[in-house]
């Protein structure tokens, strides 16, 4: 199944990764994709905020990955930015750091979202959701493109979220009805 909605801005972003959250269960693995600023560490605050977790959700660009644990007695949030991960000086490659990470030892008991992880996390488990974000930019011209890269918050977000494996299957995705909160057209 695949769902595509729009998410009117950050908030919205927000407020559909809590409507995912309500989907996702303790071995859940979330691959994130989009470009910079296209709201994935935003998308993933909200699925912290819906599955309950303690301390807020902040991009793990430099300390590589954060646990926080459910406040709610729910699954724990694993938080990987793969970004930053292999060496540009021939050091560790990035499968090497991932596997240092040891991610899949949390997999069963937490829900772990992977930002930049595509083609680095799928070997973990069989079943995953991939979502993609995008963040159209400079519509109207130049100066409003420079103006909307100063705002990480402002501007429609298009988030497509495609479930993979058998634990999907059957699986009704936030907006696959059509509504969500925040969506817009």
């Amino acid at each position: 199944m695949t769902v595509r909605v729009v998410a009117g801005d950050a908030d919205a972003t927000r407020a559909y990764g809590a409507a995912l959250a309500g989907v996702l269960r303790a071995g859940d693995l979330v691959v994130l994709t989009g470009g910079l600023g296209a709201g994935k560490t935003t998308l993933t605050q909200g699925v912290g905020a819906g599955l309950g977790v303690r301390g807020p959700v902040v991009s793990p660009t430099f300390t590589i990955a954060r646990l926080q644990p459910s406040l709610t007695g729910g699954p724990a949030l694993v938080h990987v930015d793969a970004y930053r991960l292999g060496s540009p000086d021939g050091g560790l490659d990035v499968s090497t750091e991932l596997e240092a990470l040891d991610l899949d030892a949390s997999l069963d008991s937490s829900v772990t979202v992977v930002e930049w992880g595509a083609g680095w996390v799928e070997a973990l488990t069989d079943d995953r959701l991939e979502v993609n974000l995008e963040r159209p930019r400079g519509s109207a011209g130049a100066d409003d493109w420079a103006d909307d890269a100063l705002d990480a918050a402002a501007g429609p977000r298009v988030i497509t979220v495609r479930g993979i494996g058998s634990r999907w299957s059957g699986v009704e995705l936030p907006g696959g009805s059509g509504e969500y909160p925040g969506a817009i057209g």
